[in-house]
């Protein structure tokens, strides 16, 4: 998708672009006003946005030599998708579960049991990232860099997080209870447990592919900028 394209027709296109664009920061109501023009309306880098929305629609894009993207916009966009997904999407899963389920039986409380340690561990997860990773690269932005601190550090510690959410599934898949209520509660259930599946894989996918690069950038500007700063000030006291 290009900046000249109409916001609408991208979304009609893939309707889990929805999503993305409340993380970042864009409002529905565009009319049929194009991708930059509702960039610009909502103070949101184009070139940025088409780069997440290409990359989680189909795979395009190369980003390790890419200047373009901007830092700022996409920490804004993994803050609200942090946000998003914490504070709106496991207690929507949860109560969904609650519903479709007796927790007096054991597959009731088996599966409850592995929804709360998979929501634990996603949410140790983004908490580690809010506390270390997101705090590092606003000192990059500020031009100030942390010096215990960098982003391989969290590239070796961004582990998976998907594994209890697999367990749920198939356990689910297998033992689904047989009356048509709980099996239709269930079943849409599971559907929304795969959809986060797969928001999940793309999320961590534009943290790897796209933010980890665009960060690792920031560094060595920073560090050319510190060297240059030290070979002035050594020619000038020479």
């Amino acid at each position: 998708y290009e900046p000249s394209d109409k916001m609408v027709t991208l979304i009609k296109d893939n309707c889990s672009v929805l999503q993305a664009l409340s993380s970042f920061g864009i409002t529905l109501g565009f009319g049929d006003k194009t991708v930059s023009e509702t960039c610009q309306m909502n103070g949101v880098d184009t070139y940025t946005f088409l780069a997440v929305v290409n990359y989680t629609i189909n795979g395009y894009g190369s980003f390790e030599n890419d200047e373009l993207i901007s830092v700022p916009t996409l920490l804004h966009y993994l803050k609200a998708s942090h946000a998003y997904y914490l504070d709106f999407q496991l207690p929507f899963i949860r109560r969904e579960l609650k519903e479709s389920i007796s927790e007096d039986d054991a597959l009731g409380m088996l599966i409850m049991r592995l929804y709360e340690e998979y929501a634990q561990e996603i949410r140790r997860h983004m908490k580690y990232e809010e506390k270390t990773l997101f705090p590092y690269v606003e000192s990059l932005i500020d031009g100030r860099p942390m010096n215990d601190y960098n982003v391989e550090t969290f590239s070796k510690h961004h582990e998976q997080t998907d594994k209890k959410l697999r367990e749920l599934k198939l356990m689910i898949i297998k033992y689904l209870p047989a009356d048509a209520r709980h099996n239709n509660q269930l079943t849409a259930t599971l559907y929304d447990i795969y959809n986060n599946e797969e928001w999940l894989r793309q999320h961590a996918e534009v943290e790897d592919q796209i933010f980890t690069p665009a960060v690792k950038r920031l560094e060595r500007m920073i560090k050319q900028e510190d060297v240059s700063k030290n070979i002035s000030s050594m020619v000038f006291k020479g």
